[in-house]
């Protein structure tokens, strides 16, 4: 094996791990799953609304190239591997209400800045 095959293999490895940054385990109802699709700077749904103390599994999917996925202003923040490499997954917990922007978090063309959507929890 060369080191570019072996680094190359190392780094699909490492995009294929999924992001779990609250154990499920520590919640005692179960999660909401909720699927997000990347693809030219769009995130599908890009408006999602939950119920305060809802458990959310965000499960999040490129249909093209890598992106990030981070939701601003906390320590969520994943890496979404591209089309046919897997999915990467957040969990969390949403215990206060408000309305949380999410965007993504790697380069990924001219419309980088617009790749936003909002998450809204609710009473």
């Amino acid at each position: 094996m060369t080191r570019t095959t072996w680094l190359r293999g190392g780094s699909l490895a490492c995009a294929a791990l999924l992001v779990v940054l609250v154990s499920p385990s520590s919640f005692s109802q179960d999660p909401t799953v909720i699927r997000v699709t990347a693809e030219r700077f769009t995130f599908t749904p890009s408006h999602i609304k939950v119920k305060r103390g809802t458990i959310v599994e965000l499960r999040l999917r490129s249909e093209d190239t890598n992106h990030g996925f981070r939701i601003v202003g906390s320590g969520f923040n994943a890496i979404i591997p591209k089309r046919g490499r897997g999915e990467a997954t957040l969990i969390f917990r949403a215990d206060t209400p408000g309305r949380y922007t999410f965007e993504c978090s790697k380069m990924c063309g001219a419309g980088h800045t617009f790749m936003r959507g909002t998450i809204t929890v609710g009473e």
